[in-house]
C-alpha cells in the first residue's frame, strides 16, 4: 500500500515536470523570450545621440556654443576685427610723386605788387600751384618790357638755404626799381614783366616763364634796378 502511494507521487511530481518543461518550450517560441537581467540595454536613439556627439568636432555646430566663445579681451578684439572691420588698402606714394621738383612758371603763380615801404620797390610772390614740393633756385631772372638784359642781383641778400616751398606755400623776392634820389641814367616806364627761373646749376632759365600782370599805369625803372634772391620769408625779401 505505501510503495503504490509513493509511485503515484512519483508519476505526480513527473508530470507536473513535463507540463513546467511544456510552458517554457511555449514561452521561448512566442518571440519574448527570457533576458539577462545582469546586461545593460542602450536604446537605438542614445546610441545614435553618442556617435553624433564622439563624430563632431569641437568648436562646429551641434557642440556647446560657448566653447568657441573668446576668453580674453584681445582674442574677442581680434575676433570682431576679423568679421566686422574692413580691410584697409591703401596705395603707397610712388617715388617720382615724392621727388621735389624745380619751381617755375608751370607748377607756379607768381604775383607783381608795387610796395610803398620800401619806396621805389616791387614784391615777386611766388605761389607752389603743384603737387610736389620745389625748389626757388637763386634769384629772379627779370624782364621789363624790350629790356635786351635782365638786372643783377644783390649778392648780400643770398640766403643759407634753397628755398623750399611745399604745395601751398609762398617764396619772395623784391626788385629794386629805381633811384630814390632820381641819380640814375634811362629812367623809363616799363608796362609788362617776365620772369624766368633758374635751375640748380645757376647757369640758366629752366622750365616756363611766368608773366605778372604790371599796374595799369606801369612801373619806373632805370639803371639801377636790381633783384634780391628768393627768400623764405616776406620780411627778407623787403629788407633790401
Amino acid at each position: 500500500m505505501s510503495n503504490l502511494r509513493t509511485s503515484r507521487t512519483r508519476l505526480a511530481a513527473a508530470a507536473a515536470g513535463t507540463v513546467l518543461a511544456a510552458l517554457a518550450l511555449t514561452a521561448c517560441g512566442d518571440g519574448t523570450g527570457t533576458h539577462d537581467e545582469g546586461a545593460a540595454t542602450t536604446s537605438p536613439s542614445a546610441s545614435a545621440s553618442t556617435d553624433a556627439v564622439a563624430k563632431t568636432p569641437e568648436g562646429t555646430p551641434g557642440t556647446d556654443s560657448t566653447a568657441a566663445a573668446p576668453t580674453t579681451a584681445s582674442s574677442a578684439h581680434q575676433a570682431a576685427s576679423k568679421t566686422s572691420t574692413p580691410a584697409r588698402t591703401s596705395s603707397p606714394r610712388s617715388s617720382a610723386a615724392a621727388t621735389p621738383v624745380t619751381c617755375e612758371g608751370s607748377n607756379t603763380k607768381t604775383v607783381a605788387a608795387p610796395l610803398t615801404r620800401p619806396v621805389n620797390h616791387l614784391l615777386l610772390t611766388v605761389t607752389n600751384t603743384g603737387s610736389r614740393t620745389c625748389f626757388l633756385y637763386g634769384y629772379p631772372a627779370v624782364r621789363f618790357g624790350e629790356a635786351q638784359s635782365v638786372p643783377p642781383v644783390i649778392e648780400d641778400s643770398q640766403p643759407q638755404a634753397v628755398v623750399t616751398l611745399e604745395p601751398g606755400q609762398s617764396g619772395y623776392a623784391s626788385v629794386n626799381l629805381s633811384a630814390t634820389d632820381g641819380s640814375a641814367a634811362h629812367g623809363h616806364t616799363a608796362t609788362s614783366l617776365t620772369v624766368w627761373f633758374q635751375g640748380r646749376s645757376l647757369s640758366g632759365s629752366v622750365g616756363r616763364s611766368a608773366t605778372p600782370a604790371l599796374p595799369a599805369k606801369g612801373v619806373y625803372v632805370d639803371d639801377s634796378l636790381k633783384v634780391t634772391y628768393w627768400q623764405q620769408d616776406m620780411d627778407d625779401a623787403v629788407s633790401w
